[in-house]
C-alpha cells in the first residue's frame, strides 16, 4: 500500500513539474506591451495577428500619458512600449534614471498647427495665445515648427533642446502656453493656435496632414529625431520575442496599413 501511494506521489509530482514546464513555456510566448490608444495600438493590433502565426500572443496596453509607459517597461512589468521617439526616451531615462532603449524604429508622426479661435496663421492677432506641449523634447519640436512657419525665431542652434527662453524675436508677441500634451486637442477653443502631437490629434478625429494648418517638413530634421520607435529596458533589445516584435511591425503589411489608414498622418520609416 506505501509503494503505490508513493508511486501515485511521485506521478502527480512529475505531471505538477510538466504543467509547470507548460506554463512558463506558454508565458515566455506572451509579449505585453504599452502603447498611446493611437495610432500605436491600431498599428499593434495589426502585428497581433502577425505575432499569433509565430506562436505570440501579443497583449496590448493602453495609456494615455507618456510617464507611465516608460515605467512599466524598466520595472520590468512590461516587455516593450510603443509610443515616443528616441529624445523624449533620452531626457526621461535622465530624469528618471530609467534604463529604456530602442529595439527599432517604426514610424514618424508630422506636428501639425492646428485652428483653434484664430482660423489661419495669417490671421493671428497680436498678443494671441498658442500652446504647446510642456514636455522638454516635444516643446521644442512645437517651437521649431512655428520657427517654420516664420511666428517666432529661435536662437541660433537651439534646435531640438529649444524651450521659450531661447525665443529671440516674437513680432505679434505671441503668448506660448504649455501644457501636457494629452489636453491640447481638449483645450484648443482657448487658445488661437496649438501645435499638437500626431497621435492625440489622430485621437481627437484630427488629421495632420490634412487638416492642420502647417506641419513639419518631412524633409527636415523631424523626422530623423522624432521617429517613434519601440522602447525595451536595456538588455532586452535581442531578446527573440522582441525581435519577433519589431519585425513584425516592420512588415509589409504593417506599411501598408499604415499607408492605407492614416492618409499621411502617420508616415512609416522602414
Amino acid at each position: 500500500m506505501k509503494k503505490a501511494v508513493l508511486i501515485l506521489l511521485s506521478a502527480l509530482l512529475i505531471v505538477a513539474l510538466l504543467a509547470g514546464c507548460g506554463s512558463k513555456s506558454a508565458e515566455a510566448k506572451t509579449i505585453k506591451v504599452a502603447a498611446s490608444p493611437t495610432p500605436h495600438a491600431e498599428i499593434l493590433a495589426v502585428a497581433k495577428e502577425i505575432l499569433a502565426k509565430q506562436g505570440y500572443d501579443l497583449q496590448i496596453i493602453e495609456y494615455t500619458d507618456y510617464v507611465q509607459p516608460n515605467l512599466v517597461v524598466d520595472s520590468g512589468e512590461l516587455d516593450a512600449n510603443y509610443f515616443q521617439h528616441t529624445p523624449y526616451m533620452d531626457s526621461f531615462n535622465a530624469e528618471n534614471n530609467t534604463h529604456i532603449v530602442s529595439a527599432g524604429l517604426i514610424h514618424y508622426e508630422p506636428f501639425g498647427i492646428f485652428a483653434g479661435k484664430t482660423a489661419t496663421i495669417d490671421a493671428l492677432p497680436d498678443g494671441g495665445k498658442i500652446s504647446i506641449p510642456n514636455d522638454a523634447t516635444n516643446g521644442a519640436r512645437a517651437l521649431l515648427l512655428l520657427q517654420q512657419e516664420g511666428i517666432i525665431t529661435l536662437k541660433d542652434g537651439a534646435g531640438i533642446e529649444a524651450t521659450v527662453y531661447d525665443i529671440v524675436n516674437n513680432p505679434k508677441n505671441i503668448q506660448i502656453v504649455e501644457m501636457e500634451a494629452a489636453q491640447l486637442t481638449l483645450s484648443l477653443g482657448d487658445v488661437d493656435l496649438a501645435v499638437i502631437n500626431g497621435n492625440y490629434a489622430l485621437a481627437e478625429g484630427l488629421n495632420p496632414a490634412t487638416d492642420a494648418l502647417a506641419i513639419e517638413d518631412a524633409s527636415g530634421d523631424a523626422a530623423q529625431y522624432f521617429a517613434n520607435l519601440v522602447g525595451v529596458k536595456e538588455g532586452r533589445q535581442n531578446d527573440e520575442a522582441i525581435k519577433a516584435l519589431v519585425a513584425a511591425l516592420q512588415s509589409q503589411e504593417v506599411k501598408d496599413f499604415i499607408n492605407g489608414k492614416y492618409d499621411g498622418a502617420v508616415v512609416p520609416i522602414f
